[in-house]
């Protein structure tokens, strides 16, 4: 078993976040506050935090073609949850940062990835392997 990570990040909104995780990513509630809240982030712990002087616009660097927000966090999801998940973000009219889309093809560490901001702007990364052992492949 791997040992789950905790992250903490700002929020302008409490509730359009608690709406986003909850219900367009699935995120079980765990303790909350009318401060923060903590998130089940697929198995992992995230605590999203009441502080809009915190939230900052996301800076860029290119990756393989495409302008990779450099704050971000996400998942590695199964391949067939990850398209599970692409469907349904864009079923909710969600705007991608960087639509989903194979990175690397015919490289090591091809992947399947997409971005998309929470609402107060945070940048997310969902990404999926179809072979898994080669997550963190050079060859």
């Amino acid at each position: 078993m791997n040992t789950p990570f905790h992250l903490a990040f700002p929020v302008d909104n409490l509730e359009n976040t608690r709406h986003f995780f909850q219900e367009l990513l699935g995120c079980r509630i765990g303790r909350q506050t009318n401060k923060w809240i903590d998130f089940d982030f697929f198995g992992h712990q995230l605590t999203a935090h009441l502080k809009p002087e915190e939230v900052k616009p996301v800076q860029t660097n290119e990756v393989d073609g495409d302008p990779v927000p450099v704050r971000h966090f996400g998942a590695i999801l199964e391949w067939n949850e990850w398209h599970t998940l692409a469907d349904k973000m864009a079923s909710a009219n969600i705007v991608f940062i960087i639509k989903p889309h194979i990175r690397f093809k015919g490289k090591p560490g091809e992947q399947a990835t997409m971005f998309f901001s929470d609402p107060s702007g945070n940048a997310l990364e969902f990404k999926a392997f179809k072979d898994p052992s080669k997550i963190f492949s050079t060859k």
